[in-house]
């Protein structure tokens, strides 16, 4: 079996290109949020984006008005310069993670020492770029904005097959996204067809940074993403970026919602002790309808139950019916542990439960 505990409660703070091709401008974003992330206490990356410019954007269309590619062409950074930022985020106490967009750039990702490797929801059958990722043996998130279900079944294959731990996040890729377009029921359906995965949630919205955590959690999210930025320079932050006080608030969600939501889906819960305390005071504890004789066989004639359970009292859930008393009981008192004999009797842990619980009698 995988392990993909490597990914559980884990936060992806995704700096992208936010940087605008300025390390200055970088390390603030990181400083500014490794804050936040050590205030919450939580396991955050921070991620950047790699590409190979160069050889990215093709030479005879970096003059064209396109958004993407003027973007890509003003942000571009050199190696060095990802290595100072890579360095800052493992100083703040984060992983640095990274997207490659290219072949050059997961090489980059192994040079750097980069940990974890996401793909982009638009690579999601670049096979070419997939298996080169799958080479450095690195675990791998990816995103399901716009994918096919034949996508996800075969990039979901062709990693189990080289057991290399893979977390799929559900995405919807549009920027900014409204909340009727959330779709967080997609979670429901990739935690059903790929259960041995880390199922995750990679958010584009602006409205609210809280009940969309708290849905998500509930409904069996274990790593979320969002996009960072900060105010600074004058430069607009977009709509679908979050702000240092924004992921505050979020990774406060997340809180809430593990406290809320308490122990795996997988197992029982342990009740608190005083959640056990509050229930035995509701439990009947079980009275002689007639003084009893020593050596009497207690038989459904014999009691009635009712509350208050007193301490060291039988209850309805231990009476057997066919208990010998080993001492007389007097008409309205209490039937004790230590009045009978039976299989109750003779474990002390038992005997010792039926002690602490209910009201002294005194």
């Amino acid at each position: 079996m995988i392990d993909k505990d490597i990914f559980e409660d884990l936060f992806v703070l995704e700096i992208a290109n936010n940087h605008l091709g300025s390390v200055e401008r970088g390390l603030k974003i990181i400083n500014e949020f490794a804050q936040v992330v050590r205030f919450n206490n939580v396991r955050a990356t921070m991620k950047l984006q790699f590409r190979d410019v160069e050889q990215f954007v093709h030479r005879d269309f970096r003059n064209r008005e396109d958004r993407y590619i003027q973007k890509t062409l003003s942000t571009r950074l050199t190696d060095e310069e990802y290595a100072a930022l890579v360095k800052a985020i493992r100083q703040s106490g984060c992983m640095p993670t990274a997207t490659p967009f290219d072949e050059r750039s997961v090489d980059l990702c192994c040079e750097l020492g980069i940990q974890m490797i996401k793909i982009a929801s638009s690579d999601l059958n670049d096979w070419i770029l997939i298996e080169r990722i799958a080479k450095t043996k690195k675990p791998v998130i990816i995103s399901t904005g716009g994918s096919s279900l034949k996508d996800l079944d075969d990039i979901v294959t062709f990693f189990a097959n080289r057991s290399i731990p893979l977390a799929i996040n559900h995405c919807v890729s549009i920027y900014p996204t409204d909340d009727s377009k959330l779709e967080l029921n997609q979670i429901d359906f990739l935690k059903s067809r790929y259960p041995n995965n880390t199922i995750g949630f990679s958010s584009h919205e602006y409205c609210d940074w809280s009940n969309s955590m708290l849905i998500a959690y509930a409904k069996g999210a274990r790593t979320f993403e969002r996009h960072i930025d900060i105010e600074s320079d004058g430069n607009k932050v977009s709509t679908y970026c979050s702000l240092p006080h924004q992921v505050d608030e979020w990774f406060k969600s997340f809180h809430k919602a593990r406290e809320m939501c308490g122990a795996p889906g997988t197992q029982k819960r342990i009740p608190p002790k005083e959640e056990i305390q509050y229930l035995d005071a509701l439990v009947r504890g079980v009275y002689a309808k007639e003084d009893l004789p020593e050596g009497h066989l207690l038989s459904d004639e014999d009691v009635y139950l009712a509350i208050p359970l007193q301490k060291g009292q039988l209850s309805c859930r231990e009476l057997m019916r066919g208990e010998v008393l080993l001492k007389p009981v007097e008409k309205d008192a209490a039937i004790r542990i230590d009045d009978i004999e039976s299989p109750y009797s003779q474990i002390p842990s038992l005997r010792q439960v039926i002690y602490n619980r209910g009201i002294d009698p005194k």
